[in-house]
């Protein structure tokens, strides 16, 4: 506990002088001393409580959003595992029926069609839309006059609803010559490469992929933009002192740097592709027939279409299961080539 220092009663400016001073010693007069006057201590704070933790939050603030979670979050996905192992209609009582969901999963085609389509639309849709973010970030990142302009425009389709890029898509994607994409081709000399993009079974993934690069390439390009500014100056100017060009630049120093921000970017796109369902929905409902058929739009027919509230939650569980097994994998991969500066 701290105390405070005693303090000096006020004395006469009189009594220094230095002429007073001096005729006081000739005078045998004695110097007044100085007398200190004791302060009171200050008061202290009040002890907390023995076996008090403050740093606990108070559980009045904590209780009401636990129990909206509980409900919102935790009690429905408690209850679709359980009836993933029960026959349940979506009407009326539920019977155990163990793993036999499970076994008619891997026997339905439709259903592993809409898996092998899953990975297909993913890797594409993770590849492209990453190295489409990394050239555009590059690009606005080059110090242009109108970066900032740019990247707001790169951006803005990630801030629009799926379905409403989905339905834009199916205008540009408009089978008829002079409409959308096939009246650009024909505009400028190329009508031979006018297709059916969205009713030909061998375009209808590829044309919904392109469709999702579209929209979210500008979010990843912002996720590049922040790792590129943390790439210090000081080692561009370090390796431009020692003859690297542009590429090695970029190869030895921004591309190693870029690594966190690569990181983030394919765990986003990677589970974003696995659970696909808007734009498929819209735009193609997984046509035509299973061409574009994903695991989230065929467990959605399955429950609300067919009735399979029990065969639709085992499909669900296991793409929950697979995401979380290839987020995992690919997270611990990606983080052990993490460099820092």
């Amino acid at each position: 506990m701290s105390r405070s220092l005693p303090q000096p009663e006020e004395i006469d400016p009189e009594e220094t002088r230095p002429e007073k001073t001096g005729a006081r010693r000739r005078s045998g007069e004695s110097r007044p001393r100085i007398q200190f006057r004791p302060q009171p201590e200050p008061r202290s704070r009040p002890r907390a409580r023995p076996g008090r933790d403050l740093t606990l939050p108070p559980w009045g603030f904590v209780l009401p959003a636990l129990v909206v979670y509980a409900l919102v979050v935790l009690y429905p996905a408690v209850s679709g595992v359980a009836y993933a192992f029960t026959d349940w209609s979506g009407i009326g009582d539920a019977s155990f029926v163990g793993l036999a969901n499970f076994r008619a999963l891997l026997d339905d085609q439709r259903t592993l069609d809409s898996v092998v389509n899953t990975l297909l639309l993913t890797v594409a849709v993770v590849v492209v839309q990453n190295l489409v973010g990394l050239l555009l970030a590059l690009g606005v990142d080059a110090g242009i006059r109108s970066g900032s302009l740019l990247r707001v425009v790169f951006f803005a389709p990630a801030v629009v609803s799926p379905v409403m890029v989905a339905f834009l898509w199916k205008y540009v994607y408009n089978p008829e010559d002079g409409a959308g994409l096939n009246g650009l081709l024909g505009a400028v000399g190329l009508g031979a490469l006018r297709q059916d993009w969205l009713g030909d079974p061998s375009l209808a993934l590829w044309s919904v992929a392109a469709m999702v690069v579209w929209q979210y390439a500008g979010y990843s390009m912002v996720i590049f933009l922040a790792g590129l500014q943390g790439v210090p100056p000081e080692l561009h100017e370090a390796a431009r002192i020692d003859g690297a060009g542009a590429w090695q630049r970029f190869r030895w120093v921004t591309w190693p740097m870029l690594a966190p921000a690569l990181t983030v970017n394919l765990m986003l796109s990677t589970i974003g592709g696995l659970k696909l369902f808007d734009q498929v929905y819209a735009a193609t409902n997984g046509g035509p027939g299973t061409a574009s058929e994903t695991l989230s739009t065929a467990l959605f027919k399955e429950a609300f279409v067919y009735g399979k509230f029990g065969y639709s939650t085992a499909v669900a569980l296991v793409l929950a299961l697979f995401v979380a097994a290839v987020s995992l994998v690919q997270l611990r991969f990606l983080r052990a080539r993490e460099v820092t500066a």
